[in-house]
C-alpha cells in the first residue's frame, strides 16, 4: 500500500506522517527530505537560488519516482506536489491519497514566523495569515480531489477511512 498525505504547509503530513506509517508498519518518506537530499540544498536555497519553476519540476521527479516504485510507504507530500505537474493524478493512481484539511488559523497556530517556508515569506503574522489564504483558496480544489478527506485528523481517523475505502 501507498498512502500520500497531502494539505497546506503545517498542516501536519510530516508529524501525522510519521506516526501513521509506525501504526501501519510502512515506511515514511517525507518528499521535501528527498527533495533536499537528491539536490544537496535546503527547500529555501532551492527556491531562493533556482526558483519556484525549477523546485516544482524537481518536486515532480521525485513524487513520480516514489509513485511509480514498488516500495510500500506514508509519504508526506510538500504542499504544491499535488497541484503542479499533475501530481494529483500521479498519486491517485498509485496509492491512497489522504488530504488533511486543517483550517488556516490552526496552521497560523502551529507555524507561527517559522522560518524555512518561501511562499509565507514573511515574518509578519497578518501578512504570513493572508498568503495562507491566499494560497489555500489556490488549492483547496486541487486538494478536493483526494480519495479521502479529513477535518483535523488523527492516526485512528486516517487509518479508519482507508479501511472504509
Amino acid at each position: 500500500m501507498k498512502i500520500f498525505l497531502v494539505g497546506m504547509p503545517g498542516s501536519g503530513k510530516t508529524t501525522l506522517g510519521r506516526q501513521l506509517a509506525k501504526a501501519v508498519q510502512l515506511a515514511f518518506v517525507d518528499l521535501d527530505s528527498e527533495i533536499e537530499k537528491s539536490e544537496g540544498k535546503t527547500i529555501p536555497n532551492i527556491f531562493q537560488e533556482q526558483g519556484e519553476a525549477h523546485f516544482r519540476t524537481v518536486e515532480s521527479k521525485a513524487l513520480k519516482h516514489w509513485a511509480l516504485s514498488q516500495d510500500q510507504f506514508v509519504l508526506a507530500t510538500g504542499g504544491g506536489a499535488p497541484c503542479f505537474h499533475d501530481g494529483m493524478s500521479i498519486i491517485k493512481q498509485n496509492g491512497v491519497c489522504v488530504f488533511l484539511d486543517v483550517p488556516v488559523h490552526e496552521i497560523l497556530r502551529r507555524i507561527g514566523v517559522q522560518e524555512g517556508r518561501p511562499l509565507l515569506g514573511s515574518s509578519d503574522l497578518a501578512e504570513r495569515e493572508k498568503k495562507l489564504n491566499a494560497l489555500y483558496d489556490q488549492r483547496i480544489a486541487c486538494y478536493r480531489e483526494a480519495h479521502i478527506v479529513l477535518e483535523n485528523a488523527s492516526v485512528s481517523d486516517v487509518i479508519a477511512a482507508i479501511n472504509a475505502l
